[in-house]
């Protein structure tokens, strides 16, 4: 079956928000636990939601947590976040080819709002699928089902493409095709170990990918 949609995760797959989250979390964990975490241990809290990585930390600080984190990841955004080099130059090309397009992420809606403004990318996007449009969050496979039905698309005519293993097995769990993006700040080593069906150098990969260069 022919694809004619494909599905993004947004944060370290169409925009460079690495330093800003890893800024937030340094921030934060500073504040409540000084000199015990550094940029290492920053990264591998990326992808997964808030709630999940700071109840882990301390279950009876969450909430406090996590507006910390947010109050400097929104005080912070517009001087730190790009999108990443082919992301502006494909989404238009496919938009314009009428694939259909959606982003599925773990982000809440007012911050993925801002992204898509300061990279302009928002007019591309059919579909936006956010933390707050689901109870359960990737590599559950509601949020990308939930995109696929807003969309009109069937998983065998979909890719999803994402920097983090939550989008690999969230797109496997809900049945579609899935590519991974080598610029994830994790390795397309370590993306590979979950088998997407492509592995992207840049996203104009997609393209040639689809026959539509």
């Amino acid at each position: 079956m022919k694809i004619n949609t494909l599905l993004f995760d947004l944060d370290g797959t169409l925009i460079d928000t690495n330093e800003l989250i890893i800024a937030s979390f340094l921030h934060t964990l500073d504040h409540y636990y000084p000199d015990k975490y550094n940029r290492e241990d920053a990264i591998q809290f990326i992808g997964p939601p808030l709630y999940d990585t700071f109840v882990a930390i301390d279950e009876s600080r969450v909430d406090e947590m996590i507006t910390t984190y947010r109050t400097h990841n929104l005080s912070h955004h517009d001087q730190l976040v790009t999108e990443f080099e082919g992301v502006y130059e494909t989404v238009e090309a496919l938009h314009k080819k009428g694939y259909k397009l959606g982003i599925v992420t773990t982000k809440l809606r007012g911050t993925v709002n801002m992204g898509l403004k300061l990279t302009k990318l928002d007019p591309f996007f059919d579909v936006v699928v956010t933390l707050d449009d689901v109870e359960n969050a990737k590599p559950h496979p509601e949020p990308i089902e939930k995109a696929l039905a807003q969309l009109g698309s069937s998983p065998q005519e979909t890719i999803m493409v994402g920097d983090n293993h939550h989008d690999i097995v969230g797109g496997q769990n809900a049945g579609t095709k899935t590519a991974g993006v080598a610029w994830s700040l994790k390795g397309a080593e370590y993306l590979q170990t979950f088998k997407p069906d492509y592995m992207l150098q840049n996203m104009s990969d997609l393209l040639s990918i689809l026959g539509d260069e």
